[in-house]
């Protein structure tokens, strides 16, 4: 099939600045993202999608492709759209930038959902088994119908219950599975939706679009990182010998 691997990255950062270039034991985020990415696919089919000359030189050094984007682009997955424009393919695989110990075989997982769900939007979900990351307000939470699609995601604990505990909860995994003609239909509005604007979380656009999420399971392997405290969670992983 006729895919490529992005990597949106943005130097803009309120709350790591320059994060993509953060030194994580001796590599930045972004190439530890790019080398995971790597073993799965082969390096012609990973592009790093930026807007910052910083980060395109820091990337062309190290031989990874990059591509340039608008500084103007809303999300991460507004910035694929914008690499779906300039690079020809069926689907684009969109790895987050801040993911340095994302599971390969994650990756790969979702590359063979395309045949099991042709044409559809597909996205990476795990259990949560801390009550620190149910209540997390960086990290994004998933309810979805038996077959997998997507009802809603939320900063906020869901599902909940009157009592305000921590039960049975999954979180978001930041592998997505985008169709070309999805991209063109994410990209069709100007603003934000009101749910993807007040929950910070892009993939709300297309339920507010009307379209399904197909949600498939992974790995808990992954650890997104927003906060000083995520990187130091990267380190205590990569110390145990992950990834490494």
């Amino acid at each position: 099939m006729n895919y490529i691997v992005v990597i949106p990255a943005r130097l803009a950062s309120t709350r790591l600045p320059e994060k993509p270039l953060i030194d994580i034991k001796g590599k930045s985020l972004i190439q530890r993202t790019y080398e995971q990415c790597s073993k799965a696919v082969s390096a012609d089919k990973i592009w790093i999608a930026t807007d910052s000359e910083k980060i395109k030189i820091h990337c062309e050094r190290l031989g990874m492709n990059v591509i340039m984007t608008s500084d103007q682009c809303l999300t991460g997955t507004d910035r694929v759209a914008e690499v779906a424009k300039k690079i020809e393919a069926d689907y684009y695989i969109n790895v987050q930038g801040d993911e340095p110990v994302i599971n390969p075989n994650d990756i790969k997982k979702a590359i063979q959902a395309i045949s099991d769900f042709p044409n559809e939007i597909i996205n990476g979900y795990t259990a949560i088994d801390t009550k620190e990351d149910y209540y997390s307000l960086t990290i994004p939470k998933v309810v979805f119908k038996p077959n997998g699609e997507l009802l809603y995601m939320s900063r906020a604990g869901i599902p909940g219950n009157k009592k305000g505990e921590f039960v049975t909860s999954w979180r978001q995994v930041c592998i997505y599975v985008f169709p070309k003609n999805s991209l063109q239909a994410f990209t069709s509005v100007t603003t934000k939706t009101p749910l993807e604007e007040q929950e910070d979380i892009e993939i709300l656009r297309f339920l507010e679009l009307n379209h399904k999420v197909r949600m498939i399971e992974m790995s808990c392997d992954s650890i997104a990182v927003d906060t000083p405290e995520d990187v130091v969670k990267v380190i205590n992983r990569l110390n145990q010998g992950h990834n490494e």
